[in-house]
């Protein structure tokens, strides 16, 4: 699809000439960081959920021992 190298070409004429040479490294600038930002939060997302997981996977077990033997 978008892995050729005729298509990556084209594709980087077409935005040359819808936004300029000055505004180029802006847009990709910018689209950097917004990728940034985003793996960024899926990574902090994934960790919570992870970590919820393993503590609800804990709790069960720690609250049956807790419990008095009659």
């Amino acid at each position: 699809m978008l892995g050729a190298p005729q298509d990556i070409a084209l594709l980087a004429g077409i935005a040359l000439l819808l936004f300029g040479p000055k505004k180029l490294p802006e847009i990709g600038r910018a689209l950097g960081q917004g990728l940034g930002n985003f793996k960024k939060a899926l990574n902090e997302t994934q960790n919570e959920f992870k970590e919820g997981v393993t503590s609800t996977e804990k709790t069960p077990a720690i609250e049956e021992e807790k419990k008095p033997v009659s």
